[in-house]
């Protein structure tokens, strides 16, 4: 993977917890960094504090000038984006090849 490009696999539940270690990655990110690629491949469920950690991460990505991706999302985060109409806000892609 291109040394530009920081890619981070939550796991488990996506909450308020992961969220802040999320938020925490994106702080300390080095001005080399131009891609995050967030993989979902391994989340089970997101709750609205960890979709709210997204937004804000989406925000502070947005501030540094670094393009944020996601990818490899369920039904259940799928459906949280349409719902939200924040599909059309994060770049989502199918999975991690997608990317490459």
């Amino acid at each position: 993977m291109d040394s530009q490009v920081k890619m981070i696999q939550p796991q488990g539940i996506f909450n308020s917890k992961n969220g802040q270690q999320l938020l925490e990655e994106v702080d300390q990110l080095t001005s080399d960094i131009k891609t995050i690629l967030i993989d979902f491949q391994d989340v089970t469920f997101m709750d609205s504090s960890g979709f709210s950690a997204l937004l804000v991460t989406l925000k502070t990505v947005r501030q540094k000038n670094v393009r944020l991706v996601i990818c490899s999302i369920n039904e259940q985060i799928k459906m949280i984006f349409d719902m939200t109409n924040t599909n059309q806000v994060f770049e989502v892609l199918p999975d991690q090849a997608s990317f490459i």
